[in-house]
């Protein structure tokens, strides 16, 4: 059994709170993948179970509100008796700029509340996918900004990179951290995936491929015919351009 954790606050009011968005995560790969069963309450949160790929997985969304996470995940964990490194947590991350994801495994908890209290409860040895919300450039500001809702521009980015995840759920599930992470960077930075020698798709190449030169370009950097050593045009062009 895998567990993956979905963290934000429990309730409509937070619903669509940037600090929600391991909660849009976790609804977005149980709804694209229709071998889940309904959300069900158990171990203090939403849980889901079903399959991704060649693995059997649980869906967990914590109700005990972000910083009391750890209790919820600690409970599932002990039932089953996963460990800690095939457990992977999706949340908030105020230091990558929106849209930017992060997949590792281990360290610390960089202020997040939310993995403070799974650290506290079961180590810091479980893998993370980092999505990034951006900062709002002033620590006062933190809380109100990761408790306001995305604004209606951002679904641009947010919608395509749920969507990824949730696609390539399977990689993430039996541990294929690298390749995960590689198919969301070609869906989602098609020229950075490019530029650091990762495969592309067809569609891509052809988006990539460098234009044709123009006939123009092409006559331009055709040779230029030979100028006559001797006669009369010989003459003119040495009085006009010197010998």
């Amino acid at each position: 059994m895998k567990l993956i954790v979905g963290l934000g606050n429990p309730g409509a009011k937070y619903a669509g709170n940037r600090h929600n968005i391991g909660f849009m995560a976790a609804d977005e790969i149980h709804r694209r993948h229709s071998g889940f069963q309904p959300w069900r309450a158990r171990f203090q949160g939403q849980v889901s179970e079903g399959r991704l790929g060649s693995e059997k997985v649980l869906l967990l969304k914590p109700s005990t509100y972000m910083n009391e996470s750890g209790r919820s995940v600690g409970e599932a964990m002990r039932f089953f008796k996963i460990d800690p490194e095939d457990i992977v947590v999706i949340y908030d991350e105020l230091d990558l700029p929106p849209a930017k994801f992060r997949m590792k495994k281990g360290g610390g908890h960089g202020g997040h509340n939310g993995l403070r209290s799974i650290s506290a409860h079961i180590g810091p040895d479980y893998r993370r996918l980092r999505l990034g919300i951006g900062h709002p450039g002033d620590k006062k500001l933190v809380a109100n900004y990761v408790l306001g809702d995305f604004a209606k521009a951002d679904q641009d980015w947010l919608e395509p990179l749920l969507t990824e995840i949730a696609d390539n759920a399977d990689l993430m599930a039996e541990a294929k951290d690298s390749q995960f992470a590689n198919k969301l960077t070609l869906a989602l930075e098609p020229e950075k995936a490019r530029r650091n020698g990762k495969p592309t798709s067809a569609k891509t190449e052809q988006v990539l491929k460098p234009k044709q030169k123009s006939h123009i370009h092409q006559a331009r950097q055709t040779q230029a015919a030979p100028l006559p050593k001797s006669g009369p045009m010989a003459d003119m062009l040495k009085k006009l351009l010197g010998s």
